[in-house]
């Protein structure tokens, strides 16, 4: 038992490659952008070659294309992403699809020559599998018929399966298209309790006046 404690102790605490984004990427959402800075462009090339993730964290403030990172701006907790398309239409412009995967949060960073973080982290558990509740439904049904509309525009945002029965991910649907601040995104993303980020959804919608 004492041989096994200290081998874990040895063993080297695992890590990711960082993208920082102006953004929050939740849990089975869809990650559509523009990749030019050459630290990204490389970021994307290894996982695309090695098929391995990424983690996007959201920064608290914004910066310049190029510019150093302040790693004392990422928010703490983060979502593991892992490639879906890569399109290199364009010499030196890449355009990534991506999909989230779980939630991590960070317990250190460190910054490589090339100018790209790398943080080891602990993964946070999935959601519970919890159901809207009866008072919720008309935010269920809501969602369903914003994923109507939209594909109507020609904007299709959501990965399927679409999972109508399940709290967590109705509400994280929700807070990738509503109009509110990237703060806000993120606090709600963090939070462990489905029903609760739901809850949080549905009073904000009836406040208003997009569910009655």
């Amino acid at each position: 038992m004492i041989t096994r404690l200290l081998m874990r102790l040895r063993s080297p605490a695992p890590t990711l490659p960082l993208l920082p984004l102006q953004a929050v990427l939740f849990p089975g959402g869809l990650l559509s952008l523009k990749v030019f800075e050459a630290r990204y462009l490389d970021l994307v090339s290894s996982s695309l070659r090695e098929r391995t993730p990424f983690g996007v964290v959201a920064l608290r403030q914004a910066t310049e294309p190029g510019q150093a990172v302040d790693p004392n701006a990422f928010e703490p907790i983060g979502v593991v992403a892992e490639l879906l398309e890569v399109d290199a239409a364009q010499a030196g412009i890449l355009h990534v699809r991506a999909r989230g995967l779980h939630r991590f949060e960070l317990t250190g960073q460190t910054l490589g020559a090339e100018g790209l973080w790398e943080a080891t982290y602990r993964d946070i558990p999935d959601d519970a599998a919890v159901a809207p509740s009866d008072a919720q439904i008309d935010t269920v049904r809501g969602l369903a018929n914003a994923i109507g509309t939209l594909k109507q525009q020609g904007s299709e945002p959501f990965l399927k399966p679409f999972r109508f029965e399940d709290a967590g991910w109705v509400a994280n649907r929700w807070c990738e298209i509503l109009p509110i601040s990237v703060a806000a995104k993120q606090r709600l993303m963090a939070l462990e309790d489905p029903a609760a980020r739901l809850q949080l959804v549905d009073d904000f919608l009836r406040s208003k006046g997009v569910v009655k």
